[in-house]
């Protein structure tokens, strides 16, 4: 019977964490993450910036770092180069 208990109160702990949580943390986890995904988009953007056509640091650079930018990269040119409107920035 302590076992059914314990397992009860368990999950009712797990929820209220949960709910405690969404209520006081969770928007400021969105914001960060958004925060970071512009700030590597950014970086991105300074150092292989040559593939847009905007020239920002000298190649030496920017060939040092493609091995660590490859992986983003698709995305990174998508995001770039997909049309923006209005609502994009009230989301």
């Amino acid at each position: 019977m302590s076992e059914e208990k314990k397992g009860f109160l368990g999950k009712l702990q797990h929820a209220v964490t949960d709910f405690v949580y969404g209520m006081a943390t969770h928007d400021m986890t969105r914001q960060a993450l958004k925060t970071r995904g512009s700030m590597e988009h950014l970086f991105i953007l300074i150092t292989m910036g040559d593939l847009l056509g905007v020239p920002i640091l000298p190649p030496y650079y920017s060939m040092r770092l493609l091995p660590y930018v490859v992986p983003q990269i698709s995305t990174w040119k998508r995001r770039m180069l997909r049309e923006k409107d209005l609502t994009d920035a009230l989301a």
